[in-house]
């Protein structure tokens, strides 16, 4: 603005020009999120201009030059107008700037007026410290971020006027780092300090303490602006945590290590199967423990992964219910729930009895769907062979089958692989079995001559029906049994086939041999051959 003297002559015989400075803002946002409320004396700035004479001619431009420009105020570093109208801006703010040659370059420049349009784009002091902002925080945090842990999150990063530089939630990546460690500029290490997993956060970084005057992806000097996702946390010290967990109150048996001798297979705990963390975390369980198992990333997939499922440095939280465990050198355990007081005769091998049995735990017992099984001749798994033997009528089991004496690895029906099957059984009944190979056998002595026996109607041969008629009556007056499994009918015709050698429907008294004979004969033959 300038003053005019009294008269038009006194202009031109003498003129006193008072130059005022001239500071118009022309467009101002808000403060935010600037570390303080506007610049002061010691303050950093940096800023982008445009310098213009009077009459709109530019001299100089930050644009032109590709990089935004940075100053101190209040230690004459800047030319003296810049420096007081500068004071007072927010970033963002966009001020135009008239300065009087006094206050500009003077005499020793053009010693004219200046004009520069400022965006005023970061703002720092030597004095500032890290910000942080929680925007959202889980309401049970039971750890929060320390020195010398292993960090995963998301963020955004913009500079201190809004300007994205980095967006790292969109791309699905994690940041992944140590904190404290020198992995992150020092404002990044700070702000994570005490974050919980779930927690948001903003973060403010003054450009000391973070990438200073060398910048990286952004530009020198600048202000960094993080949104912070905290995904997880783990230390490289740590080792499997177990929570919540719940043990059945009939446990007695725990899981362990097996032997280093044993059989490598793929179902066992410490060979290597499942990653560490889950060996450790399976040690000591009971079936039908639940327990929560948190594994860091060291004794899970580390820093590679797992496919698209698993994240690198991904710490894993597991849920377990553990439905049974097993050891290739267990038997079968055979608990007694009910013995009768007289037991005289017990199940062996070959016997055959009528069984009322179910998985346990079950409901009851069906009388009215009992199961056979014949002991030692393949008809029931080899685990629940072994558990009936040894039963006397009425006898009631509990009996734990190992899967390697069950289904094993493949199943069946019903029956998952490789599990443990716990069987409920009482022995209604039993018939006593025969021998292996035999189908007959007979419970006193045989008569002096079997075929005259046999021979019914005395015409010097057996039919297979006289041969059916004389086996029912041994075995109905109690003389002789057959195979427990077999039908009547079964029998006699297998063992008529087998003494009918020459197949013409009839058997001699040649042809006829007991089992007993024809063992020894089979003997004396391969004693002979060597």
């Amino acid at each position: 603005i300038i003053l005019n003297g009294s008269s038009r002559d006194s202009v031109k015989m003498f003129s006193c020009c008072v130059v005022l400075f001239l500071l118009t803002t022309w467009s101002s946002a808000g403060c935010n999120p600037s570390p303080v409320l506007g610049d002061v004396v010691g303050d950093y700035v940096r800023y982008h201009y445009n310098a213009t004479f009077i009459d709109g001619k530019t001299f100089d431009s930050s644009h032109q030059r590709g990089a935004a420009k940075v100053g101190l105020l209040g230690e004459g570093r800047l030319i003296a107008g810049i420096d007081k109208g500068l004071q007072g801006m927010c970033v963002n703010e966009r001020r135009t700037i008239t300065i009087p040659p006094h206050l500009a370059y003077g005499s020793t420049g053009a010693d004219t007026t200046l004009v520069f349009d400022i965006h005023l784009l970061d703002l720092w002091n030597k004095a500032d410290l890290v910000i942080t902002k929680t925007i959202t925080t889980p309401k049970d945090c039971k750890r929060s971020v320390m020195r010398t842990d292993f960090v995963r999150y998301h963020f955004n990063g913009t500079l201190l006027d809004g300007t994205l530089f980095r967006i790292q939630v969109n791309s699905g990546l994690t940041q992944n780092s140590l904190v404290g460690e020198g992995w992150l500029v020092k404002g990044m290490d700070e702000g994570l300090l005490g974050m919980c997993v779930g927690e948001i956060r903003n973060i403010v970084i003054p450009p000391f303490k973070a990438y200073g005057e060398k910048g990286s992806e952004i530009p020198p000097q600048a202000t960094l602006v993080y949104d912070v996702l905290l995904v997880d946390i783990h230390n490289p010290k740590d080792n499997v945590t177990i929570e919540d967990q719940v043990v059945s109150e009939s446990c007695t048996r725990r899981s362990v290590l097996p032997p280093e001798e044993q059989h490598i297979h793929n179902t066992y705990i410490g060979m290597g199967y499942v990653i560490s963390g889950m060996d450790q975390a399976l040690l000591g369980v009971c079936t039908g423990e639940r327990r929560r198992v948190i594994i860091p990333p060291h004794l899970a997939y580390g820093e590679q992964g797992a496919g698209d499922i698993i994240p690198p440095s991904a710490v894993l939280v597991f849920d377990l219910h553990i439905i049974d465990f097993h050891n290739p050198s267990d038997t079968v355990d055979i608990q007694i729930t009910y013995r009768p007081e007289v037991c005289n005769d017990t199940t062996a091998v070959n016997d055959l009895g009528p069984l009322s049995l179910q998985l346990h735990p079950g409901g009851r017992h069906d009388y009215e769907n009992l199961q056979d099984a014949v002991l030692g001749a393949d008809k029931v798994i080899d685990g629940l062979d072994e558990g009936l033997r040894g039963m006397c009528v009425g006898e009631k089991r509990l009996v734990t089958v190992p899967p390697h004496l069950g289904h094993g690895e493949k199943g069946a029906t019903g029956v998952p692989s490789s599990a443990v099957l716990v069987f409920d059984i009482e022995l209604v009944s039993f018939e006593k079995g025969v021998p292996p190979g035999y189908l007959f056998v007979w419970l006193m002595d045989t008569p002096e001559n079997l075929f005259e026996a046999l021979d019914i109607n005395k015409n010097q041969e057996v039919s297979q029906e006289e041969f059916g008629e004389f086996i029912k009556l041994q075995v109905a007056e109690g003389k002789g049994r057959i195979k427990p499994g077999l039908t009547m009918e079964q029998v006699v015709t297998d063992m008529f086939q087998n003494q009918d050698r020459n197949k013409d429907g009839v058997i001699t008294a040649n042809e006829l041999k007991l089992k007993v004979d024809e063992d020894k004969e089979r003997e004396q033959l391969r004693h002979e051959e060597l």
